[in-house]
């Protein structure tokens, strides 16, 4: 379905029953998240971005709303009851199922694998990383599947920890569309590379650094990176990049070759000077222009390593490290 013709759609159809149908509702309306997915929308001008936006955000609501009411209950997967639709990710739609979990079901079965990407990621740093720093990645609760008694479709599920108060680097920026002050991503830097060093020493590779998936916790500044679909062990290729974004990959994901940490370094670079946009002083670019060489074997390999090589930019640049308050508003 072509974004023009979901927005039609949406705006035609009197009734949440017209827009879903009765045959398989579920996957009309994972046709019509594919087609409006703000992340999705490719070179679509203003209008139609825009246009895109409503019609997802009518959608979702609309879903919750004939969901619950085609069954006359909440629908449950496995021994969990879908409350509120949280987040629309990459692949999955996010679920609070209470006891500060969310539960992950993929759009697309098409798409187990990826999520059996997350399960070995996620289970492969709990055993083998730090326990000190295994805050900065989600903590799996569980992974199961479930078959759609409509459709016959069967879908692996993720459950994970959900932590209350986080927000994505997307988020700081539009806070700070200015760029944020490099004292401030300084500390989001520093603990993003400990999420990274925490998965390499464990020999898992993210593959998808990219601002939506870094979370921060303002206040006390904390960092959670999310949506390991994409990991991989290192020295393997990454399977797949976010739609969008192929321009915040470096050169060996295009040219499927092996990933290594510097990868994750070079996108996770990336991140960081995006988000502080022209307030980044030129020794934190030429920090970062060490962190994104072209090629993997130029690239730093250790985060551990180069978080204490950037405490030194740092140290020289401000000074001993003090504790800034941060603040996001919106």
């Amino acid at each position: 379905m072509r974004t023009s013709e979901a927005i039609h759609l949406v705006a035609a159809v009197r009734t949440d029953a017209e827009l879903f149908g009765d045959q398989a509702p579920a996957r009309r309306y994972r046709e019509l998240v594919a087609a409006l997915h703000p992340d999705r929308l490719g070179a679509a001008d203003d209008r139609e971005r825009v246009a895109a936006v409503e019609a997802f955000q009518q959608v979702t609501a609309r879903w919750r709303a004939f969901r619950d009411g085609s069954t006359g209950s909440t629908v449950a997967l496995g021994d969990y009851r879908l409350g509120a639709l949280r987040y629309a990710g990459d692949l999955t739609d996010l679920y609070d199922v209470g006891a500060d979990r969310l539960l992950k079901l993929p759009r697309d079965p098409a798409d187990n694998d990826l999520m059996a990407r997350e399960v070995h990621a996620l289970r492969t740093i709990e055993e083998q990383g730090d326990p000190r720093h295994l805050p900065y990645v989600p903590r799996l609760v569980e992974s199961f599947r479930h078959r759609d008694p409509a459709t016959g479709a069967e879908r692996r599920i993720n459950v994970v920890a959900a932590v209350p108060g986080l927000h994505s680097l997307d988020d700081v920026r539009r806070a700070y569309p200015d760029g944020v002050d490099p004292r401030d991503a300084a500390w989001m830097w520093r603990r993003l590379l400990v999420a990274l060093g925490l998965a390499h020493r464990a020999g898992v590779v993210h593959g998808a650094v990219l601002p939506r998936h870094v979370l921060i916790e303002p206040d006390a500044h904390g960092v959670v990176l999310v949506d390991w679909c994409f990991a991989t062990p290192l020295g393997h290729t990454v399977p797949a990049w976010v739609p969008g974004f192929a321009d915040w990959y470096p050169p060996e994901v295009a040219k499927r070759k092996p990933a290594g940490a510097g990868t994750d370094i070079a996108m996770a670079t990336r991140c960081m000077t995006w988000l502080m946009g022209s307030r980044a002083p030129r020794e934190l670019l030429a920090f970062a222009d060490g962190c994104r060489q072209r090629f993997l074997r130029s690239r730093p390999d250790d985060a551990w390593q180069l978080l204490g090589e950037f405490d030194q930019v740092l140290e020289r640049l401000y000074g001993p490290r003090t504790f800034r308050p941060f603040t996001l508003t919106r």
